[in-house]
């Protein structure tokens, strides 16, 4: 291995202090700091929220120190049909509902997972892989379908935000060391050739104090409760003792088995028009897989814009930190100029930044409009999840070439794809390591 010697870097210092314009750009950069140096304000006046598709959506929601975006993403394209139907100026669901029941599937599909390699050694890459975050906040469509259809939703009003949902960092640090704590019991009931029963018996056991957290810090979760509203016209509405599936059933009303996720994935170990899973990545053991279809670029915009002109907003996973501005509400891929602020070529293209671990899916959001020029979309209206202090009231605008090289799920209803994609969907998928990047969580 080569060392670096000191005149290597005394002449790295003499070059840099003999270029008058890095000299004034580091004046500015350490008083004003990377980003605020680098800003490129045309990328504001180009990406101005005026779209040609636009659909009604009412309020953003805020999802605070959580990292609930899939859920909130999820949950506001059902609020969107609620709105619409039943004719209400504001709503949202319980977002604290559907965290309840994640954390606590979470917990007992990180138990099965566990006693699943109780062969390998601990220190193996699937077991650290596991014990490295035994559970988050963080989640995939397919995951919260398997909630969906297990324990309904329910409005915001029974089941309200509590302090833990909103600032979830205490939860899951204490959660994650019981978890810890119980995967070394599990993985030594399974070397003392404890018998299955008595294996599940102890799980049982520890589902239990799981359920005891999270209902300390969560809140119960309702079983039956009253739905109270007054419409757009002022009428008051009431309906009694609605279960979670049945308020599901009645007030949503989606199908969730004509959704499918779709990806971008460019790399060489992922074609085109194939599916994919990844091992070891759910939250409801017996609850749906996660898959998806993967397609190139222009397909899969073609599809989301499909669902827009149809009325219907659409969720979507991306990199949302990427070249990103949150308070002014722009993603675009000129944001920020940091080749020319540092006389460095930053560029790889999207394949390379995921294999070499510099992007991945982060955040998930709505996109609830589109700017549409000579038939092609030129900028996406994203509605965000971090309240209405950031962006035009909470809402994003995306340009397209930023959608093109950080975005990588949607999901869209199934009569939108050829018969090929769904036939190429439906086939048995390849299966992906439980590190690969199309397996992180938004």
């Amino acid at each position: 291995m080569a060392e670096i010697k000191k005149e290597l870097t005394a002449k790295f210092a003499a070059d840099f202090k003999e270029n008058k314009k890095q000299q004034a750009i580091q004046n500015a950069v350490v008083k004003n700091g990377i980003t605020n140096s680098a800003e490129n304000i045309v990328a504001q006046s180009n990406n101005v929220p005026v779209f040609s598709i636009d659909l009604k959506t009412g309020s953003v929601a805020n999802q605070k120190q959580s990292g609930r975006c899939w859920m909130f993403a999820a949950l506001n394209t059902f609020r969107h049909k609620i709105l619409d139907h039943f004719g209400l100026k504001d709503f949202e669901l319980s977002q604290n509902y559907t965290n309840f029941w994640d954390k606590y599937e979470k917990s007992n599909y990180f138990y099965e997972n566990i006693l699943a390699t109780a062969d390998q050694k601990v220190t193996s890459r699937k077991v650290s892989f596991l014990l490295e975050t035994p559970q988050q906040d963080g989640g995939q469509w397919d995951m919260m379908v398997s909630l969906f259809n297990k324990y309904g939703v329910v409005p915001k009003a029974a089941m309200p935000e509590s302090s833990n949902s909103s600032n979830s960092r205490d939860l899951n640090n204490y959660l994650n060391k019981k978890l810890r704590k119980d995967a070394a019991t599990l993985r030594q009931l399974v070397t003392d050739g404890v018998s299955e029963s008595e294996i599940q018996k102890k799980k049982e056991e520890m589902l239990q104090e799981v359920y005891n957290i999270l209902a300390i810090s969560l809140g119960t979760p309702p079983t039956s409760f009253d739905f109270e509203y007054r419409d757009e016209n002022k009428e008051y509405h009431i309906d009694r003792d609605l279960t979670p599936k049945s308020f599901y059933d009645k007030y949503v009303g989606v199908d969730l088995d004509n959704y499918i996720p779709i990806i971008n994935a460019p790399t060489d170990d992922k074609p085109y028009n194939y599916s994919y899973t990844v091992e070891m990545l759910g939250n409801v053991v017996g609850g749906k897989q996660v898959k998806y279809l993967n397609v190139d670029m222009d397909t899969f915009k073609k599809l989301a814009v499909a669902q827009l002109q149809q009325g219907e907003s659409v969720w979507f996973g991306c990199d949302v930190g990427q070249s990103s501005n949150r308070q002014n509400g722009i993603m675009s891929i000129d944001t920020y100029d940091m080749n020319e602020l540092f006389d460095v070529d930053f560029t790889m293209t999207k394949a390379q930044r995921l294999d070499y671990g510099e992007s991945l899916m982060t955040h998930a959001m709505v996109l609830t409009g589109v700017d549409i020029v000579d038939g092609k979309s030129t900028k996406w209206k994203v509605e965000n999840s971090w309240g209405d202090k950031v962006g035009d009231k909470g809402f994003f605008v995306a340009s397209d070439a930023w959608m093109d090289e950080y975005t990588y799920q949607i999901v869209v209803r199934k009569d939108l794809l050829t018969d090929e994609q769904l036939a190429a969907y439906e086939k048995d998928p390849t299966v992906l390591d439980p590190w690969d990047p199309m397996g992180a969580l938004a």
